[in-house]
């Protein structure tokens, strides 16, 4: 009996490149529309697969290219929350292994939260080492964001560096003059495997605190805005004033005297 169309679409759906060439030679002769469409969708599916892989390879390629020979270990590190008027200053730290190859690293700004949290999940669990250092919001008034962000990658890197030794620091954007191995990739998250995990770490880290603080101060939403200045939030503050997670540096322009 000839499989029906919603099974070979099953089939299809799972198949590896060995099985859909396997299957595409015992349905040869299949004329039916829903069976050439299936088989469609499956080779589709495997070219983004296969794009994905080396997407992902050329991450790792490219970060190893700027090793010194007989060097071996590279740190990746990123920030977070720079621009929110809210809650703490985020650094990511991580050190991968040259294999395997963690799937879906990307710059943190191009996933979904979903995909943030699963791809967070595999870095935690293959990383050699990882770490998020945080600056509070009263340290920024206090420092500044130069100081602030020195701050945090030097802590950051001194985290991972209890666990081992790295042979390179690579650091997303411009120079912070943090180590003499510094490195530093302008949107290198995009670029480097280990700048990408880094910024995903951070990332999930940082609105996972913000969504335990929001319980404290919920007139702020800071589970949804994540202390970033959304119209909501910035109207928030203006009815009910800063609180002890407002970065009063930051809110100059919109604060209103009235305060905790």
């Amino acid at each position: 009996m000839a499989m029906t169309v919603p099974e070979i679409r099953e089939l299809a759906r799972l198949a590896d490149k060995q099985e859909l060439a396997a299957l595409e030679r015992s349905l040869a002769a299949d004329t039916r529309k829903g069976v050439q469409a299936a088989i469609a969708a499956a080779h589709k599916r495997l070219e983004a697969e296969q794009a994905e892989r080396d997407r992902v390879a050329a991450l790792y390629s490219y970060e190893r290219s700027l090793l010194e020979p007989g060097r071996a270990l590279i740190v990746g590190l990123d920030e977070v929350g720079r621009g929110a008027v809210a809650g703490p200053l985020a650094v990511g730290a991580v050190v991968l292994p040259a294999e395997p190859f963690i799937m879906g690293l990307n710059d943190s700004k191009k996933l979904s939260p979903e995909q943030r949290e699963a791809v967070a999940e595999n870095v935690k669990e293959h990383a050699l080492a990882w770490a998020v250092e945080y600056v509070a919001p009263e340290d920024i008034d206090r420092d500044g964001m130069t100081a602030s962000l020195k701050r945090a990658f030097k802590g950051a890197l001194d985290a991972v560096e209890q666990t081992l030794h790295c042979d390179m620091v690579l650091v997303d954007g411009n120079p912070i003059h943090i180590d003499p191995r510094e490195k530093n990739v302008v949107k290198g998250d995009a670029k480097c495997a280990s700048i990408a995990a880094a910024s995903i770490v951070a990332k999930v880290t940082r609105d996972a605190l913000m969504r335990e603080l929001a319980c404290d101060f919920p007139e702020y939403d800071f589970g949804g805005n994540k202390g970033y200045g959304s119209p909501q939030h910035i109207d928030a503050i203006k009815s009910h004033g800063l609180s002890p997670l407002h970065r009063r540096s930051f809110c100059t322009s919109f604060m209103q005297e009235t305060l905790f």
